[in-house]
């Protein structure tokens, strides 16, 4: 199997010079699955087929146990027998491209023999009890945590419901999250072989989910190539022009980054410290970050420098001679080996200059950081066998509660909010959100305990994450000794001693929803205020509807609020006329929706769309629903919300392909650029409610939108 990754976009190879760390062995599919169909070798001897497998695994594991790669092997193959894959290849051949990517890194023997299975149950006749009774019980739950539900018995929360079988399965073992990540790797090299379309959307859950998994489990040997392969199916210009600037930079006779290597290995030299000096070529995502950042690239641009030592004393022996010795440049210094970031990675990043201008980053780590930077999770084999079982065969049994010392905070927070998510697609969305923050801070407690948060969290988001929702007695706090509002934003360090109240009727408050940044904390102050009558939170967003006062001929009409609302003849209730009426901020309602109302406070009916998740729960809480009826107005406000990447003059392209489509803007917000991603919010007025499906098929056209939804579809989420 080829390293190489197809561009499907341009059915040429894309040549990740750039993102390669070693140079891997050229493989070819045809012929493994020439021996494949050879079918398995005779009993004991370990077939053709898994050769390159088997290399790779005594590299990392020269005393492993290879039995069970073979009887996994053998199981496979014969379960797999006369299925293909649309490349034509034998389907045999995607287990193995999938477990020799995971023995490449360092996987352990079980993790190696379960990916070999991991298409077994979900695509042959073999069931999880015959992998249970053949190859264990951790083996049979790896298997399964990867097999994907069924679409006929969850429809379109298949994919959705899956995702969350798989990190309930992960909280448990992150291998099992191992074997996805290198499954879809595995999937997105040869994804040309797929229709336009299905490329883009697997393109977008690989971006939106599996990426960021993969670098909060710190493997960047996957993030880096799945990154590439997305940004050449949905960026396929920008991907071509970032090709031809590293083929650009190639060509050049001089490189200032192997001068600047060479001048560094003299200096350790010198200083009689034992190291190897790489130069590190940037992968092609990695270079047009760095173009956009900076404009014009210059040689120095296109990659770092990475110096490997023995001991962590070593790397700081480094630091001092290059600091000593060549020109620091100060700003970029970081210690994530004093403060390893929250997925296991560790290194010390500087940057020296010369004369010329150029600036070289460096990344200073021992062989040991390294081999975890690249493989994260991976490189820690089993991380629930003690030392001396940990190259047990993998036909063992796991009767003791597993225990994951390695669970880091984000993924126990991830687990805590999706029990709460009320349905797939507000488990679907929130999912997305939280994994698109990238950057986690350590706040410490008064006890010596720590929280691990996402980057802008508040003393709210602490408090859901310390007490659950004992929380919403919580009354204030004391950050860094001092007293402190639940709004105020923590930094990395920080020390929070949250103050809890002793009356029993303490509550959240609706504000609360402002400063609450995880998922976790939103979606249990959304629970607890909608299960009180006339504090729901989607209700405080949509003002009673009252009528307008005239507006002289000429004048600029006031834009109204952002939630959705049209004039109460609109909207009739059944045993109440004339009721005030508003309809609902988290589904927007629009004529032809099947709707039902409920009453709050001042005897005004809100108007949600049955659908609505605010519905289930109101009713749960023992709220009676009201019939409401549409009247004749067919005009219709509603609330939509726009996901792009950040471009120049997007907001303009967008606003008039919504002003192509008749749809009139009577608000609008842009919440600024997180990760180069921009979520857009229009409040906008149609004539006709059946012309939205082709306004947001309009707005999806636009380049650079890569989602739009009603506001019922992000509510929870935001």
């Amino acid at each position: 199997m080829s390293a190489e990754a197809t561009n499907p976009a341009t059915a040429g190879p894309v040549v990740p010079a750039a993102s390669r760390r070693r140079s891997r062995p050229r493989i070819d599919l045809r012929r493994l699955g020439r021996a494949a169909l050879l079918g398995p070798a005779s009993r004991g001897r370990l077939p053709d087929a898994i050769g390159h497998v088997v290399d790779a695994h005594r590299a990392h594991h020269p005393d492993a146990d290879l039995e069970p790669l073979r009887r996994a092997y053998v199981l496979a193959e014969s379960s797999h027998r006369g299925q293909m894959r649309k490349s034509g290849e034998p389907y045999i051949t995607h287990p193995l491209a999938v477990t020799l990517i995971l023995a490449e890194l360092g996987a352990e023997t079980t993790t190696l023999t379960a990916s070999l299975l991991h298409d077994t149950v979900e695509d042959t006749d073999v069931t999880l009890d015959q992998v249970g009774e053949q190859f264990g019980e951790e083996v049979r739950y790896l298997v399964d945590g990867v097999t994907k539900l069924e679409k006929v018995d969850y429809g379109a929360a298949a994919e959705p419901e899956t995702f969350r079988k798989m990190l309930v399965a992960t909280g448990n073992d992150v291998r099992v999250m191992s074997i996805k990540l290198a499954d879809r790797l595995h999937n997105m090299r040869t994804l040309g072989v797929m229709r336009p379309e299905k490329q883009a959307r697997i393109a977008k859950v690989t971006r939106d989910v599996l990426i960021p998994l993969a670098e909060r489990l710190g493997v960047q040997a996957l993030k880096t190539e799945l990154e590439d392969l997305v940004f050449a199916i949905l960026h396929p210009e920008e991907y071509e022009h970032t090709r031809e600037l590293i083929v650009e930079n190639a060509s050049r006779d001089d490189d200032p980054l192997a001068e600047f290597a060479e001048a560094m290995r003299a200096v350790l030299r010198d200083a009689d410290i034992q190291a190897e000096v790489l130069i590190r070529p940037r992968h092609f995502v990695s270079v047009h970050r760095v173009s956009r950042k900076r404009g014009r690239l210059r040689g120095c641009d296109f990659g770092r420098l990475l110096v490997l030592v023995n001991e962590d004393a070593d790397c700081y022996a480094v630091l001092g001679e290059l600091h000593t010795c060549m020109t620091p440049v100060v700003s970029e210094f970081k210690d994530f080996i004093a403060v390893p970031k929250f997925n296991l990675y560790q290194s010390l990043h500087t940057a020296v200059a010369r004369e010329d201008g150029q600036v070289a980053e460096v990344l200073i780590r021992t062989h040991q950081m390294h081999k975890v930077a690249e493989a994260g999770v991976v490189a820690l084999g089993n991380p629930y066998a003690s030392p001396s079982d940990e190259h047990s065969a993998a036909g063992g049994t796991a009767d003791e509660e597993r225990v994951d010392p390695t669970r880091p905070g984000w993924l126990s927070r991830l687990l805590d909010w999706q029990e709460a998510a009320p349905d797939p697609d507000t488990f679907w969305s929130t999912l997305r959100e939280d994994l698109a923050q990238d950057r986690e801070i350590t706040v410490f407690r008064p006890d010596g305990g720590t929280l691990g948060l996402p980057e802008g969290a508040s003393c709210v988001d602490a408090a859901y994450a310390q007490y659950g929702e004992d929380a919403h007695a919580c009354i204030g706090a004391r950050v860094n000794g001092r007293l402190a509002t639940l709004s105020t934003v923590l930094r990395d360090g920080d020390t929070v001693q949250l103050l809890m109240g002793q009356d029993p009727a303490s509550e959240p408050s609706m504000e609360w929803l402002e400063h609450a940044r995880t998922p976790a904390a939103r979606i249990a102050i959304q629970r607890w205020l909608a299960t009180r009558p006339g504090t729901h939170e989607e209700e405080a967003a949509a003002p009673p509807v009252a009528a307008e006062p005239p507006v002289p001929e000429g004048a600029a009409r006031p834009a109204p609020p952002t939630a959705a609302r049209r004039p109460s003849a609109a909207i009739t209730v059944v045993d109440r006329p004339g009721a005030t009426v508003r309809l609902a901020g988290c589904c927007t309602p629009v004529p032809s929706d099947e709707v039902t109302g409920f009453a709050v406070r001042g005897g005004v009916v809100t108007v949600h769309r049955v659908q609505c998740a605010a519905v289930a729960r109101m009713t749960d809480a023992g709220r009676a629903p009201i019939d409401v009826r549409w009247g004749d107005t067919t005009e219709c406000r509603v609330t939509l919300v726009a996901e792009s990447f950040g471009r120049p003059h997007l907001l303009a392209d967008l606003t008039e392909a919504m002003a192509m489509e008749g749809a009139e803007i009577v608000s609008a917000t842009v919440e600024p650029p997180s990760q180069q991603r921009v979520r857009h919010t229009y409040t906008v007025l149609l004539p006709d409610a059946a012309h939205l499906p082709v306004l947001m098929r309009a707005m999806r056209n636009v380049p650079g939108v890569y989602d739009v939804g009603r506001a019922q579809d992000h509510a929870s989420a935001s």
